[in-house]
């Protein structure tokens, strides 16, 4: 007869297990993720790794039509919804403060809670979160968006 294990231990194992993995995503280098609509152009769920960007800078033809980059670095989050329209956001959840980490279907997400945000404005599309995510300003630079 084997020993039982309490839910609570298997629980904490597994969320162990969990936070080692997030602590190695963590220590990873790259500073965009870029994300498309769905893999249609190219860059759906695709890792830059930081080449069309410098701190607070990234390069337009970086920014998937439909989809978006977030720039791990300096905290913001910039889509194009449309050809040629650019938008810009914090990258911090408006739930719980944790940073938003994938761009998918149209929707910016943070998966530690499920929240989802719009591509094009930044509301809410699906909480917990109840709030948008906090608009920051693009200014065109040459070939590249500056975001404060």
């Amino acid at each position: 007869m084997s020993p039982e294990v309490p839910r609570r231990s298997l629980f904490a194992a597994g969320m162990g297990l969990t936070l080692a993995g997030l602590g190695l995503s963590a220590c990873s280098d790259p500073t965009v993720t870029s994300t498309g609509n769905g893999g249609s152009n190219g860059n759906g769920g695709s890792n830059a790794g930081g080449g069309g960007t410098s701190g607070n800078t990234v390069k337009m033809a970086d920014v998937p039509v439909g989809g978006g980059v977030i720039m791990q670095t300096a905290s913001f989050v910039v889509t194009q919804p449309t050809a040629g329209k650019y938008m810009a956001f914090s990258s911090v959840c408006t739930h719980q403060g944790c940073p938003v980490s994938m761009i998918s279907n149209g929707q910016i997400i943070c998966t530690c809670h499920g929240s989802a945000f719009s591509v094009k404005d930044g509301s809410v599309t699906s909480g917990p979160a109840r709030r948008a995510l906090a608009a920051a300003k693009i200014t065109q630079s040459g070939d590249s968006l500056v975001i404060s």
